[in-house]
Order: C-alpha cells, then sequence, then structure tokens
C-alpha cells in the first residue's frame, strides 16, 4: 500500500468531530489547530455545522474532496462502514483510534470487517485501538490525545504500545521526532510496513521500533532492507517471547533459542541495535539518528571529571563486553602536558575537576584522544543541572563548547552522555545534535549506544536471501520423522552422520555388529520416540553378540511400533548442539556447546537462514566456550571450519524439504572433521 497520502495529508476529514471536551475527535481539532497544520480540515457528523470551528459535513461523500486522511473517532461497531466508504471514495488512508476491536472477544468480528473493508479498497488504515499518527515536518498530528507542539526533527517510532508513543513525544531529553506512528492492533498496516515507509521518507535518520508480536518475517526483512539500503538506523524493543513452536517445544532448540532469541537474531543481523526497555530504544534511536555516527575500530575512551564515574564506566563496559582499548603511548605523553598532575591518564580518562570550564583545554584532550589510531569513538561523560544561571552556567556553557570544538577537530566520532538520565538537559542535548555530536541520557545508557554503534549496517542482499527463506513456509511442525529417516535425509545430503542401520531382528542386528566393528549402540527409531534416554531406549557400547540380542529383546519390547537402530560408537569429541528450525519469525540456526548441558550451559549462537560456511564459523568462534573448539589449556584447535560445514548444509537441507526442524545432538568435533551422532527431524519431507 502507498503511505504516502496518511504521511503527508493536504487534505483531513474528523469522522466524529465534536467540540465535546475531552473527546478524541475533539481533540484531533484542537491538535491540528495547535501545529499549525496547513491543509484543509473537514469535519464529518450529521448531527453538527460546525465543531472547534471546523465545517463539518454529513458524511464522507459530501465532503468537497476525497481527503487524504480520513481520522475515525466513533464507536467500534460503526467503524467498517467508515472505512469501506473511505476506500469506495479513493481517500489516501485511516487513522482509527477507538478500541472495542480484536484486543477483546466481542470486538473480533468488528476488528474481522475492518480488515476486509481495507484490504478489498487498498486503503492504508493505521490502528484501531492506537492513537494515531503524528508528522511532525507537516504539522499533522492525526492524535487523539493533548498535545502540545514539538521541535521536529530525524527520529521516528513506530509502536504498537500507545502510551510509549505518548510518552516520546512528551520526553525532554533531546529527542526530535520526525513522524510518531502508534499502530496499535494494526489489522491492515503491520509496524514493518511503516518501518519500510518511513525509511523512504525526507530526512528520517533512525526508526524506533516497539513490538508486541512478530509479525510477518518476510515484509520485516524486507523492511530491514530498504533501511539498510537508505543508511536509516533501527532500534527494536520486542516484549513478551510468543509460544515456541510444537517443534522445538519437544526438543532441545526450543528451551535454548526461542522465538524472541530469534527475533533479536535477526535484528542484530540487519545491523539494528536492540534494546532493554523504552528508555533504552529512544536514546539508541537518537543515537542512530546523527547522520555519520558510526565507524570501525577497536573500541571507545571515555572521559570524565570524575574517578568514581571512570570507574563506574570501566565497569559497566566490562558488563557489556565492550572493550575500551588502551592508549597509545605518544597519546599519554601528549594527555600528559593537558591534564593535571593528579589526572588518572588511561581509557577511561579522569581529567579532573580542576580543568573544568577551560573550554580549550578540553577541546585538545577530546582531539588528542581521538587522533588514537585504536580509538573509534570518544565517549565524553557531560552533566547540565536543571535551571542553572550566572557563573555556573557560563562554566557549563564552556565545557558544552568545548567538547563541541573537540569533536569538530576529531577525527573520530564523539559522543556525550550523562551520567544519570535527569541530567540531560534538553537544549544542551538538541545544541549536541545539531552539531552532529549524539547526546544520551544516562551512563549506562551511553556506553550501550557507543556499542551499537560500532555494529555494521545490515546487508540488504541478505536480508532479501532470508525474506525469500521465510516466504511461504507454513508455523508449525507437520509430524515427525524416525531418528533412522531423519539421518538418511542427512547422509544424503552430504551431512557427516555416525554409521549405522536398521535392524529388523536379533540376527540383523549381530550381523551389523560384525559388519560395522564394535562398540556399537541399539537404540529405538520411530517418530513418537524422541527422549530415548528417559524411556531406556537406547543402550550404549555393546561388544558382543549376546550383549546385542539381549539389548535388541528388551529396548523392542517398549515400543512395538518402532523399529530398532544400531550404530556403530563414534569416538568422544567436543560437544556441539546444532539445529535448524523454521517455526520463528524467520528460519534459523542455532550452534552452540552441546550434550547433557546444553540448557545450563545456555551457549548458543543464532544465525537466521540462510547461511554459508562462513557465517556460521565466526557464530561458533563467538561463543563464550569456543576455546573449547579453537584450543585451550596446551589442548590441539578443533576443526572449527567443518563444524560450519556439517551446521550449514544442515540449514541448507531444512530449506530445501521444507522441514519446520532438525536438530542434531550431539554433533561431536574431532582435530579432523565433525560428525552428526544424535538427529531429531520434524516437518513434511519435500
Amino acid at each position: 500500500m502507498d503511505l504516502r497520502r496518511l504521511l503527508h495529508p493536504r487534505t483531513i476529514a474528523v469522522v466524529g468531530a465534536t467540540d465535546r471536551y475531552g473527546s478524541y475527535a475533539g481533540q484531533t481539532l484542537l491538535n491540528l489547530k495547535a501545529f499549525g497544520y496547513p491543509g484543509a480540515v473537514w469535519g464529518v457528523n450529521p448531527g453538527r455545522s460546525e465543531a472547534h470551528g471546523v465545517q463539518c459535513f454529513p458524511s464522507l461523500s459530501d465532503l468537497p474532496s476525497p481527503p487524504d486522511a480520513v481520522v475515525v473517532a466513533i464507536p467500534a461497531a460503526a467503524v467498517p462502514p467508515v472505512i469501506e466508504e473511505a476506500g469506495a471514495l479513493g481517500c489516501g488512508g485511516a487513522v482509527v483510534y477507538g478500541a472495542g476491536f480484536g484486543e477483546i472477544a466481542a470486538g473480533a468480528a468488528v476488528e474481522r470487517e475492518l480488515r476486509e473493508a481495507a484490504r478489498r479498497h487498498g486503503l492504508p488504515v493505521c490502528g484501531p485501538n492506537g492513537n494515531g499518527i503524528v508528522a511532525l515536518h507537516e504539522r499533522a498530528a492525526l492524535w487523539g490525545d493533548a498535545l502540545p507542539p514539538v521541535q521536529p526533527g530525524r527520529v521516528a517510532l513506530v509502536s504498537q504500545s500507545g502510551n510509549l508513543a505518548v510518552n516520546a513525544l512528551a520526553t525532554r531529553r533531546g529527542l526530535r521526532l520526525h513522524t510518531v506512528v502508534s499502530c496499535g492492533n494494526a489489522v491492515a498496516l503491520e509496524p514493518a510496513d511503516w518501518l519500510a515507509a518511513l525509511a523512504e521518507e525526507d530526512g528520517v535518520g533512525s526508526i524506533a521500533l516497539y513490538l508486541e508480536a512478530d509479525g510477518d518475517g518476510e515484509r520485516l526483512c524486507e523492511a530491514l532492507a530498504r533501511c539498510a539500503e537508505k543508511g536509516v538506523g533501527v532500534a527494536v524493543l520486542k516484549v513478551g517471547a510468543s509460544e515456541l513452536g510444537a517443534a522445538a517445544a519437544a526438543a532441545h532448540t526450543g528451551a535454548v533459542a526461542g522465538d524472541q532469541r530469534v527475533f533479536r537474531a535477526l535484528v542484530e543481523e540487519a545491523g539494528a541495535a536492540w534494546a532493554a526497555d523504552a528508555h533504552e530504544l529512544l536514546e539508541l534511536a537518537k543515537a542512530l539518528a546523527v547522520p555519520a555516527s558510526r565507524t570501525d575500530g577497536e573500541g571507545p575512551a571515555v572521559l570524565t571529571c570524575s574517578g568514581g564515574d571512570s570507574s563506574l564506566a570501566a565497569d559497566e563496559a566490562e558488563r557489556l563486553a565492550l572493550r575500551l582499548p588502551a592508549l597509545s603511548e605518544a597519546t599519554v605523553r601528549r594527555l600528559r602536558g593537558l591534564v593535571p598532575a593528579s589526572a588518572t591518564v588511561g581509557n577511561p580518562l579522569d581529567y579532573t575537576a580542576v580543568i573544568w570550564g577551560q573550554a580549550e583545554t578540553l577541546r585538545d584532550i577530546v582531539s588528542v584522544i581521538a587522533e588514537d589510531p585504536a580509538i573509534d569513538r570518544v565517549l565524553v561523560l557531560y552533566d547540565q543541572p536543571a535551571e542553572i544561571d550566572g557563573a555556573a552556567q557560563d562554566s557549563w556553557t564552556s565545557v558544552r563548547e568545548g567538547i563541541l570544538a573537540g569533536a569538530r577537530e576529531s577525527p573520530s566520532p564523539v559522543i556525550v552522555a550523562s551520567t544519570l538520565p535527569e541530567l540531560l538537559d534538553d537544549d544542551a542535548a538538541g545544541r549536541f545534535i545539531e552539531a552532529g555530536v549524539p547526546a544520551v541520557a544516562g551512563l549506562r545508557t551511553g556506553l550501550g549506544c557507543a556499542l551499537a554503534l560500532q555494529r555494521p549496517a545490515g546487508d540488504p542482499a541478505r536480508l532479501r536471501q532470508i525474506a525469500v527463506a521465510r516466504a511461504g513456509r507454513s508455523v508449525g511442525a507437520n509430524g515427525w520423522l524416525a531418528e533412522h529417516e531423519a539421518k538418511d535425509l542427512l547422509r544424503s545430503g552430504g551431512v557427516s552422520v555416525v554409521e549405522g542401520r536398521l535392524a529388523p531382528g536379533e540376527e540383523e542386528a549381530v550381523a551389523i555388529l560384525t559388519e560395522i566393528g564394535e562398540p556399537v549402540a541399539l537404540k529405538l527409531s520411530g517418530p513418537s520416540v524422541r527422549h530415548k534416554s528417559e524411556l531406556g531406549a537406547v543402550v550404549m557400547d555393546l561388544r558382543r553378540e549376546r550383549d546385542v540380542r539381549a539389548a535388541y529383546r528388551r529396548v523392542a519390547e517398549i515400543d512395538g511400533n518402532a523399529s530398532v537402530l544400531v550404530e556403530r560408537m563414534a569416538p568422544p569429541g567436543a560437544e556441539l548442539i546444532v539445529a535448524a528450525r523454521a517455526d520463528a519469525v524467520v528460519p534459523a540456526l542455532v550452534v552452540g556447546l552441546g550434550g547433557i548441558w546444553i540448557e545450563a550451559l545456555d551457549d548458543v549462537a543464532i544465525v537466521p537462514l540462510p547461511a554459508r560456511p562462513e557465517r556460521v564459523e565466526r557464530a561458533l568462534r563467538s561463543l563464550w566456550g569456543s576455546a573449547v573448539l579453537t584450543g585451550a589449556r596446551g589442548r590441539a584447535p578443533l576443526d572449527v571450519p567443518a563444524a560450519a560445514r556439517l551446521a550449514a548444509r544442515t540449514g541448507e537441507l531444512l530449506l530445501e524439504h521444507g522441514l519446520t526442524l532438525i536438530e542434531l545432538n550431539p554433533v561431536f568435533v574431532y582435530e579432523h572433521g565433525a560428525l552428526a551422532v544424535d538427529a531429531l527431524a520434524a516437518g513434511t519431507r519435500g
């Protein structure tokens, strides 16, 4: 759908127009007046001739022309006919405020009618059960709550929470918004559709995205690809972990790589920032909106006038795994000529309060550190209390101007952060941002933003490959494969799997022992047999004929509908879990330290599919326990590339055969090669 008329309306109609105090329709009319909206505004109310000085008409059909934006502020039951009329007239789009739709059982039918009417006419609809749209550069406040005019900027916000959008419009920490969309139930347009549309808007530097559901993974990938192409930063806050698919819930994969973690993996693959809370979401978006704020390098340097803040910054950087590189000897020598003898020269740098207010000295300190080849960004801690004046104000102004002067001379980007969120003055933050210096509220959040700004931008082509992998796939398992079927599929697809085959009876089991050599493992294999150890359906380390016969009889009695699989036992190696799943927002590959401790260790990396072996190898090396693979305490390094090739091929087989889940646990990794020992698979083989 084309959202341009809704985002840039030249005419607006308010259905349900009234001057009743506290009404959404009446407040919308007042907001448009307060913002100085320059276009035509019409009211629609058959019982009124005017509302708040705006002329009213009986219906949309009676208006002078089809409006670009229709604000619908009437009870839920009456909304679908209005959407039908707006679509038939060729209006540009609609904003539906009211509650009483799909968020309650009684409103489901009305929401369905609304959706069908919008889709029938291709009419963009924002809502229902949302607060609307504020396009600040257009001075178009299609908004049902009281809203004072605010200064426009480069940050867009798409939120499924109306309250978060209201609070963002009220914040005063240097946040300058471009467009705010409170999409509510999102019945006709997903948040991803708004994300894609806003990426095309002039002046948008970043988009903050607050989500309550996964949505359509294919559309989300395409929207993220557009943002990457346009150089638009994205910050995401997603609440709630959705229920795991049936396949994942029945395997280890569901416990260690739930839907929320797969969603985060997609966000990070796109080069977007993952927020922990609403405050961090808005601060990340604010930092990402500043042009040219990304750079490559080893890590940031932190500057402060306080030893306590220096220690806090160091501790917090370690918690975030944010490297603070050591300053070079040349940089240290130059700094010693600038800071007092009592200063601690290092990273973080405590330049002390002795030189507080000395703008030129602070300028030189910033620029000297920024020239250090190991430093990719300079983070300066800057607090400004509210309502200061006189000499104190002059002092703080000097510090601010010193930082700005240093930023102008700096070869590396500069970012400022207050130690406490409330100590970021709105006007000062705005001054920094206008000068190209992100201003962040809070020390912890500032370091988090510095880390997010290190992340490379997403690859649009890669994101579109992920979208293709997601396209047309249904969610949920279509039945389990027996273990021998899963292993046959893997083996024929080029995945190294432990040697073995089915034994219809005792004699065949003994023959397999003779053929492949001892020791062997004997196990049940059937669609209903997944947790074999708990069932007693696996017997290990069998070396003699009589032991194989006894084990066969015991295991076969457990489930007469299952087959018996005899396999050569693999020599032990480092254990990994390798799993591919297709029941989350996008298909994804899960790799991590495996075996019986997988859920306790919780050390996994997730890569959206498709994934080349090189990408999987990077994921393996990112594990906290990667030293197990790469060599530790004098041990030889293992064949990580072989493990990566095995995992990547497993992901390819999931996509090729239309499966929901393939889980290999464990995979043994050796000095040369890797081998899948146990396998689960769910879905309908293609």
